[in-house]
């Protein structure tokens, strides 16, 4: 059951969320910038965060209010480590860096293999990340699976298999018991 605690929210994606980190988002999964190297493309991702943590996260959480993010620092370590195998004692720190080690308390991990999700996708185009085939996104799940058994506390995982309606039930009632916790 969905509980109606007035707290305004604020939804953002990631990269995004303001004009710097948008821009540098066009860069990131624009297909045509195929020569963009791992560590590069690890570090824009920072560059992205931390400009959206700086401007609009930090601020939106001191004003009191809940910050929903289509991505986050989870997402450097899945596709940056497991997929491009950078360093992950490395993401770690660029995340802490980058992030003042703002952390989310709670991670919701749509989880759905690659072989199910690929059709899913087809009637879009492409981006960079996308063009990376099936074996990419099989070792990113990978590492995002691996992320939510090192967290069980904060990152849960929905098996995104379901009906979107069952998916969104569950995702709310996570989000529930992490405001009631905090309302506590």
């Amino acid at each position: 059951m969905e509980q109606n605690f007035g707290l305004e929210v604020l939804g953002i994606r990631e990269p995004g969320g303001n004009i710097i980190s948008e821009k540098i988002r066009e860069l990131l999964l624009d297909a045509a910038n195929q020569g963009i190297t791992s560590r590069t493309e690890a570090l824009l991702y920072a560059a992205a965060r931390s400009q959206v943590v700086e401007e609009v996260i930090s601020p939106a959480l001191q004003a009191g209010k809940i910050v929903l993010a289509d991505r986050y620092m989870d997402s450097t370590i899945a596709y940056q480590g497991y997929g491009r195998g950078l360093d992950i004692n490395f993401l770690q720190e660029l995340n802490q860096l980058c992030t003042g080690g703002l952390k989310p308390d709670l991670t919701l991990l749509l989880d759905l293999g690659s072989e199910e999700a690929w059709p899913r996708r087809q009637k879009e185009i492409p981006d960079r990340l996308e063009k990376e085939g099936l074996t990419f996104q099989e070792k990113v799940r990978k590492g995002y699976l691996f992320l939510a058994e090192q967290e069980k506390e904060r990152i849960k995982v929905l098996d995104a298999r379901q009906e979107p309606e069952k998916v969104l039930q569950l995702a709310i009632r996570w989000l529930d018991e992490i405001l009631m916790l905090h309302r506590e």
